[in-house]
């Protein structure tokens, strides 16, 4: 068994590498959808987000607004107070589903796809949580592939990807400016990354890459059961 996370910044491709890896066989889970489940009405999660941001999030679906959310938490100064709720539910699940991966198959590479887990580490031990789950990452993952490209390619697959018209490009760009700034940069991951995945390139660059790392996870993967 191998518990790998997958992350790179906003932009960066990781989600492309993570297709890759569930395509040559990996298992692989998305903590964006985790999170985006858990905070559903009628989750615990849920509730403790309009509790602490108030109804205001709470769109007229009684689902929450998740633009308003956002709004408030990375031009408001509250990212900090969002994460806080959402991050120890999320590695919660994260955990239950890799057991119920190795139960079924303790060969397999399991795959987290998560920008923030240097993020998560990050700000827990600025909360002073130097011994919790959130603060020591390799307590829940074995090995930490980084997917990295420049700022300002990153930039510009965001700004395509939410705007692919060209209307609103402006603010997608800006949007992405400012959520870059709160993750830590690839120059301080790379060094504490067990690979690193260049995505500068075109996509057979980055899937011959992919493809060299797959071999190499799996002989560590059978290696742990040695």
């Amino acid at each position: 068994m191998l518990r790998v996370g997958l992350t790179g910044g906003l932009g960066s491709g990781k989600s492309t590498v993570a297709g890759y890896l569930r395509a040559l066989g990996a298992e692989v889970v998305e903590a964006d959808a985790l999170g985006r489940a858990l905070m559903e009405p009628g989750q615990a999660v849920y509730a403790e987000i309009v509790r602490a941001f108030g109804p205001e999030v709470v769109g007229s679906d009684g689902r929450l607004d998740r633009a308003r959310l956002a709004e408030l938490a990375f031009q408001g100064g509250r990212l900090n107070d969002l994460n806080a709720i959402v991050h120890p539910a999320v590695i919660a699940a994260q955990r239950r589903w890799m057991d119920e991966i190795f139960s079924r198959n303790p060969a397999a590479v399991a795959v987290l796809e998560s920008a923030l887990i240097f993020e998560v580490e990050r700000d827990a031990r600025a909360r002073g949580e130097e011994e919790s789950v959130l603060a020591d990452w390799r307590r829940r993952i074995d090995r930490v592939v980084l997917v990295t490209a420049p700022e300002e390619l990153k930039i510009a697959r965001y700004g395509a990807r939410i705007s692919p018209t060209g209307a609103g490009r402006a603010a997608a760009e800006a949007d992405a400016r400012l959520r870059l700034a709160h993750q830590v940069p690839d120059t301080e991951k790379a060094p504490r990354a067990d690979y690193v995945l260049d995505n500068t390139g075109d996509e057979a660059a980055l899937r011959a890459q992919v493809e060299a790392l797959w071999e190499r996870l799996k002989a560590e993967s059978n290696k742990s059961l040695e």
